[in-house]
């Protein structure tokens, strides 16, 4: 039987968790994105019972190299903040409990079998990007847990990705079929209609509907090299737009290909082999007690935790 392994983009779920969970402690302060968390990964391991779960988390600092590359990437992102106001807490004080409930959540699922990677100056995606191409994983089942479409790019016969918000599998014939995009060309195309979330301008008048219906070796498994977008777009006869204004944003097209791509991660090289040494070495620990004595110490209150706890004997006993 083939094993499963679930990777989660820990920020993504986290942050989802804090803004909208309104779960509060014994003291009154928010939890919702600790125990939001939890929630989630319960009901993750409910729905996928996975053989092996990785936490990747975002390293302080971030990708240096992505801004180098760009100096405007992700620049002005507003800060996450609570969907509610919490009247006993200042914005100081808010942003404060975020950071510890992060702190707190990191702490709390060292208890479990879960493997957590996080490196200074190193991305989440890349560092997923990394796992799902792991040697260790060849022949398993990757569900990498996300609603980011940067992970698009890498879904194959072996990976697909979970978007928990819609409860969909987008695998590769769904991105095909949805977008008319070859997985193996989903960062060049992206690269070309931009990004807004990470504050990456494409190419004006330019979106993934243009590039699949007016560029349809998009959707072959082939991969789509600068030469071939380029000399498309110089051959073409038709006179449109789309394509001329493709032309005069070549630069801003490479660059956006070089910090959206996962298909080679932007990681540093010590990284990759302290990655490596975590996932060749890692062992299996379940601390029940532990996991009980903090849920009660930061007031999570009466709730179900068999489906995680199953998961979590599941894995200690394979181990």
């Amino acid at each position: 039987m083939t094993k499963r392994l679930m990777i989660i983009d820990a920020l993504n779920a986290y942050f989802r968790a804090y803004i909208v969970d309104p779960s509060l402690s014994v003291n009154g302060e928010p939890i919702g994105g600790y125990k939001g968390f939890i929630k989630i990964l319960q009901k993750l391991c409910r729905e996928l019972k996975p053989d092996e779960v990785i936490i990747a988390w975002d390293g302080a600092g971030g990708s240096q190299k992505r801004r180098n590359t760009n100096k405007n990437y992700k620049e002005g992102r507003k800060p996450i903040r609570l969907n509610r106001s919490v009247k006993t807490m200042t914005q100081d004080q808010e942003m404060q409990n975020k950071v510890w409930q992060q702190y707190r959540l990191m702490e709390m699922l060292n208890y479990m079998p879960f493997i957590q990677l996080v490196s200074e100056g190193s991305e989440a995606d890349d560092v997923i990007a990394m796992v799902s191409q792991n040697k260790k994983y060849k022949g398993w089942h990757k569900v990498i847990v996300s609603r980011d479409k940067d992970f698009f790019q890498l879904c194959d016969e072996e990976t697909v990705l979970y978007r928990p918000i819609q409860k969909v599998f987008m695998n590769k014939p769904r991105i095909l079929n949805e977008f008319g995009i070859h997985p193996t060309n989903f960062a060049m195309a992206r690269a070309i209609a931009g990004d807004k979330s990470d504050n990456l301008e494409g190419v004006r008048g330019v979106g993934l509907k243009t590039i699949s219906k007016k560029m349809e070796f998009f959707a072959q498994e082939k991969s789509v090299t600068f030469k071939d977008l380029f000399d498309f777009c110089e051959n073409d006869n038709t006179g449109l737009k789309a394509f001329s204004s493709i032309l005069e944003c070549q630069d801003t097209i490479q660059d956006n290909y070089k910090i959206m791509q996962l298909y080679s991660p932007s990681i540093s090289i010590q990284v990759k082999t302290k990655i490596q040494y975590a996932l060749d070495n890692f062992e299996a620990e379940f601390n029940k007690t532990e996991i009980m004595k903090r849920m009660q110490e930061d007031g999570f209150g009466e709730w179900n935790t068999s489906d995680i706890f199953a998961t979590c004997k599941r894995i200690t006993s394979k181990a």
